[in-house]
């Protein structure tokens, strides 16, 4: 659909399109600006995505059983090698073992070990399956919020940016999910069992370890503060990335036809630089926060042989070598959850920056439907009423000025005006795709602020001239006109538009696979195909919008006997460059800076010698000549 003057922004752009390799525009070239900070909503990030975690809550239980039993069997290992060092008593007499208790206590060890694994095992399978069930949800509502999002939303975010968030965002939480979250219930399921035991052999060993705990925190709090903004700025990147690479592919042949290939090639390798030395900083950053924990980890751990030695030895306090060696382990239990945080911190930040980007989608307003007056299309009769109509895209720059338009039912109304006066902006504002910042539009003297959006663009179908079409059958992309419909159906709606003839002449007739957007069909055929699809939805008010200004004379005129045999009986309203398209018109409405200049038909208007008139000497000046 033809954007007016002054829409919002859209970057993604159609096949014919032109990138724009501007540095200055945002999104491209080195001098992009990308707004470097952290994330605004950290706490109530992580509280959402407990309660995504929380929708799952007999496997989370059951989760947790099998994490509380693994880091139980974790715990009593450094036990039970304590008591069996311990039957290893060396006395004045000479060296003595216990073997059968020896013997008793590997065994147990062994056991455990055996039963830790498999609970272990079990562990990863359901944090693979809470991970996944839990991604299926948030990627579920995305998905679902993205199909409510107004169309202004989608005109003015990059579409590879919101892809983005599908993507690579909920993959990052997904990865997350599996294992981050159960690394931390798990840590801290281990630092408190730690603790306890570390107690319940030496107070004065647990604090030596606790000194450190501290220290710990504030270095991470401090880092963690720092390195943020990189993963921020990294997600945040990948989004432009990939918004420009859609770009790409979908502009590709205007690229190529204006030899842009090294320009845009240098565009995306500047942006591709600025990503990489964003993850370059990020993955520094957040490979620090691992060795500064190990650090202070194995200084705590150095502090508690020492001073566990010196006791033992000076025998201030009954410190055997099997209690000292369990003690050492326990401390390293105790600070090892700190060090796998940290070694996951990257990744939690990363995930949170992919999720704060997920939420502001689903943060985002639905578009607006407060209807409630119920329309029949089977009783719809089509006449439609503008009154005083103001519209503006961007707030100061207004499109429509007052505009006033009264059709009625089967009537076939024809727009016309140079580009940037308002026609496609009059299209928008009828289906809703817009709302208008004053005056009233009505459907049957209905205002369709009261008519349900989906009963309303159900009674309205929309030709375009950029055809959308689907990676499907050919019977099915006529089908999506109206899902229910039998094959005679299909066939006569292809026969009305004139495309049955060259449907059959395919290898597989209605049941030819089409390519991405329709591309091994022509320009006329796809067309023909859309017009196929508007004829089976049997709407009671058709838009055809530059229906034919993208194809060549012969072709246009099989696409227009298709649209003659399309607007029989409704209500039309035609866009057109090409002004021979609309001499049948009953009424020609030519725009001018968001107003009506003129109204009336082909030859009233011409003897007016007014706009319409201007306009029609000057696209025929040259045929004239």
């Amino acid at each position: 659909m033809n954007r007016p003057s002054t829409p919002p922004q859209n970057t993604s752009r159609g096949a014919g399109a032109m990138p724009d390799f501007r540095p200055g525009r945002p999104g491209a070239g080195p001098n992009a600006r990308m707004n470097v900070e952290k994330p605004k909503h950290m706490r109530k990030t992580i509280a959402r995505l407990l309660r995504y975690i929380g929708r799952n809550g007999m496997l989370l239980v059951v989760l947790l059983f099998f994490m509380l039993m693994t880091t139980v069997v974790d715990l009593l290992g450094p036990m039970f090698q304590q008591l069996a060092i311990d039957t290893i008593k060396v006395a004045d007499e000479g060296l003595s073992i216990d073997l059968q208790a020896l013997f008793t206590y590997l065994t147990i060890m062994g056991i455990a070990f055996v039963f830790g694994a498999l609970m272990n095992l079990c562990q990863s399978l359901l944090s693979a399956k809470l991970s996944q069930s839990t991604i299926y949800a948030m990627r579920s509502d995305l998905f679902r919020k993205i199909s409510k999002l107004p169309i202004s939303y989608t005109d003015s975010h990059r579409h590879g940016d919101i892809m983005s968030r599908m993507t690579n965002d909920v993959e990052n939480v997904s990865n997350a999910v599996a294992q981050s979250v159960t690394t931390l219930i798990s840590c801290v399921i281990t630092i408190v069992g730690a603790l306890v035991m570390m107690i319940y052999y030496s107070w004065e060993l647990t604090l030596i370890t606790l000194v450190t705990i501290p220290l710990s925190i504030t270095v991470s709090t401090l880092l963690g503060k720092f390195m943020r903004k990189y993963f921020v700025r990294r997600q945040k990147l990948l989004g432009q990335l990939n918004g420009q690479v859609e770009e790409m592919v979908t502009s590709y042949k205007t690229v190529v036809a204006y030899g842009k290939e090294s320009e845009a090639v240098e565009q995306f390798r500047q942006v591709s630089d600025q990503l990489r030395k964003s993850s370059i900083s990020a993955r520094v950053w957040g490979s620090i926060m691992g060795p500064l924990m190990n650090f202070i980890g194995n200084l705590q751990y150095v502090a508690v042989a020492v001073l566990g030695g010196f006791m033992m030895l000076t025998g201030r306090r009954p410190l055997t070598p099997g209690k000292l060696q369990a003690m050492l382990q326990y401390s390293k239990k105790f600070t090892m959850p700190v060090n796998q945080v940290a070694n996951q911190y990257s990744a939690i930040l990363t995930a949170l920056a992919g999720a704060e980007r997920i939420f502001e989608i689903m943060d985002s307003d639905d578009e607006i439907d407060a209807g409630t007056c119920s329309l029949c299309r089977e009783d719809m009769r089509g006449a439609i009423e503008f009154s005083d109509v103001h519209f503006s895209y961007v707030p100061g720059e207004p499109v429509l000025r007052g505009f006033d338009l009264s059709v009625k039912p089967g009537q076939k109304i024809a727009i016309v005006g140079a580009t940037g006066s308002g026609k496609t902006t009059v299209v928008n504002l009828l289906t809703r795709f817009y709302e208008p910042d004053s005056g009233s539009i009505t459907v049957d003297g209905i205002s369709i602020a009261d008519i349900p959006k989906e009963q309303l663009r159900r009674s309205i179908a929309i030709v375009l001239q950029d055809t959308v079409l689907f990676c499907d059958s050919i019977r099915q992309n006529i089908l999506y006109g109206r899902l229910d419909a039998d094959e005679r159906e299909v066939r006569a709606a292809a026969a009305m538009a004139n495309a049955d003839r060259f449907i059959e002449r395919l290898p597989e007739s209605y049941d030819t696979q089409l390519s991405e957007a329709g591309s091994n069909l022509s320009q006329g055929q796809r067309q023909l195909l859309s017009i196929a699809r508007a004829v089976l939805a049997d709407p009671k008010i058709l838009i055809l919008d530059e229906a034919t200004s993208s194809v060549d004379t012969r072709t246009e005129m099989r696409i227009q006997q298709a649209m003659i045999n399309l607007m029989q009986n409704r209500t039309s309203l035609i866009i057109a460059h090409r002004l021979s398209t609309i001499r049948d018109a009953d009424v020609i409405v030519v725009l001018r800076d968001g107003v009506i200049a003129e109204a009336g038909n082909h030859d009233t208007l011409l003897a007016a010698g007014g706009e319409y008139a201007k306009l029609y000497s000057n696209q025929f000046a040259g045929v004239a000549t």
